[in-house]
């Protein structure tokens, strides 16, 4: 592996970016991460990355941040509070960083894509991971588009704390199984495509061990929390409703987009694929991957822990207000 490469990572302050960037880091690449606010970013500096402010919709900057580099890596996505739409900021952001690397010659991309993109294209952003797709296709990139699923980290906001906390886990009527992945493992695959020559101008799928169903993550943490769950069931046809009444307004078309993403966790179809030529083309052992009960076991021991230590600093009226 060519240990001094640089290597410029879009998104790198996201969940799955700064994952990204920690293993480019530690695997001896020199890495530059673009970002919108370096002040938010202070973490990847103290790892050892090197920082550029800027934006994808400006396509000055992203010139700046390509100048000596290698390789891109892209997990760049839209952020919850942006107030643009994904067409606005994905699309346009996608097609100014591809033309900038196609005008500077650095020709080795890896782009964070979705699974079954094709299948969802109602979704914004299913629509614009495929589109992307295609542009990566007819272009002269060398890319390795790596296309998953959920992450591990999103079931404890969506069912493990809110289990922990006595409060309702919603859960979609036609939930699909989905074979979440820990962003960490994630973050290996897209390293290891870098040192990969046989990656290139390929797709692979990158799922978990193990697709999963919302009554089976609900079993899986009222084992490790020892707290019974209360489930709320959500029609899709309610959920339809909600996107219909805040696409009416413009600041809330956000909201709208990410609401549409239910059809998809919603669909039923299994959002899982088979991972034996990803695990040989780069050379991972899939025994080595973080398993749904690891990491939920690990996250209630974690959490528990201190818990108990802050109950142990509390009165007794505090104390009745602890989740546990």
């Amino acid at each position: 592996m060519p240990s001094r490469m640089q290597v410029l990572v879009i998104g790198a302050t996201g969940t799955l970016g700064r994952q990204i960037a920690k293993s480019a880091i530690g695997a001896g690449y020199n890495v530059r991460c673009m970002v919108r606010r370096p002040r938010n970013a202070s973490f990847l500096q103290e790892w050892g990355c090197e920082l550029t402010q800027g934006n994808l919709l400006n396509y000055e900057d992203i010139e700046y941040s390509l100048k000596d580099v290698d390789a891109v890596i892209d997990a760049a996505t839209l952020r919850a509070d942006d107030p643009k739409n994904v067409y606005e900021t994905d699309w346009q952001g996608k097609l100014n960083l591809f033309q900038a690397c196609e005008k500077k010659g650095i020709k080795r991309v890896v782009f964070m894509s979705l699974l079954y993109a094709e299948k969802f294209r109602s979704v914004p952003l299913m629509d614009i991971k495929y589109c992307t797709e295609k542009l990566l296709l007819d272009s002269e990139l060398d890319y390795t588009i790596l296309q998953g699923v959920g992450f591990m980290q999103g079931v404890i906001g969506q069912f493990a704390i809110p289990i922990l906390d006595s409060q309702p886990v919603w859960i979609s009527g036609n939930a699909s199984e989905i074979a979440y992945m820990n962003t960490q493992d994630v973050a290996r695959f897209a390293i290891a495509a870098l040192s990969k020559p046989e990656t290139i101008r390929k797709s692979f799928p990158l799922v978990g061990p193990k697709a999963w169903s919302p009554k089976d993550l609900v079993a899986l943490c009222e084992r490790f929390s020892n707290k019974k769950a209360k489930i709320l069931r959500v029609s899709p046809f309610l959920i339809n409703i909600a996107k219909t009444l805040v696409s009416f307004f413009e600041p809330t078309v956000n909201v709208a987009e990410r609401l549409s993403f239910a059809d998809v966790s919603g669909s039923g179809e299994p959002l899982n694929a088979p991972m034996e030529g990803t695990y040989s083309a780069f050379g991972i052992d899939p025994s080595e991957m973080t398993t749904m009960e690891s990491y939920i076991e690990e996250y209630y021991q974690v959490i528990l822990k201190r818990l108990r230590e802050m109950e142990a600093d509390l009165n007794k009226e505090e104390r009745k207000k602890l989740p546990f």
